[in-house]
């Protein structure tokens, strides 16, 4: 069987959510993606740069839920790419000025990462990628690792 097309990419995240007014506020007015369209209290569908919808939020199986607890299976994490490390360092400056505080930031050689949850408990990693002839060793082996550094680092 032949491997998937390298040329595929993901396409859009939709995710469950227990107040659809708090998720977009969250995605919208903290992340920054634009409202492309509601379905009244059920459904709301936001992008970035136009797109129909990158991340679709619904409360059709889960208005007014909780969280998944600890331990059980489910998304660990979205994640949004960014196009260099100075947009990145805006987003977080963006997320601390409406009083979110990311959880931890990640050098994994070809990405700079940072990682928080949603107001649902879903993951969310924002990111950008180093330039791709740097995330690999000189045998041609990726470079992955997990090293944290703080938070400020990335601040404009």
């Amino acid at each position: 069987m032949a491997a998937i097309d390298p040329g595929t990419d993901i396409g859009h995240v939709h995710l469950k959510v227990a107040d659809l007014d708090r998720a977009i506020a969250f995605y919208r007015d903290v992340l920054g993606f634009d409202l492309m369209q509601r379905m009244g209290d059920q459904a709301a569908f936001l992008s970035a740069g136009g797109y129909h919808h990158h991340i679709g939020l619904n409360t059709w199986e889960s208005a007014g839920a909780t969280p998944p607890p600890p331990g059980h299976t489910g998304l660990y994490h979205v994640a949004f790419v960014y196009p260099d490390r100075s947009e990145l360092g805006k987003a977080v400056q963006r997320l601390i000025d409406h009083g979110f505080e990311p959880d931890h930031a990640t050098d994994h050689g070809g990405t700079v990462s940072v990682y928080l949850d949603d107001p649902d408990g879903n993951g969310v990693e924002l990111y950008y990628d180093r330039p791709r002839h740097t995330w690999f060793d000189d045998q041609g082996r990726p470079i992955l690792k997990a090293e944290r550094f703080p938070l400020q680092d990335l601040l404009p």
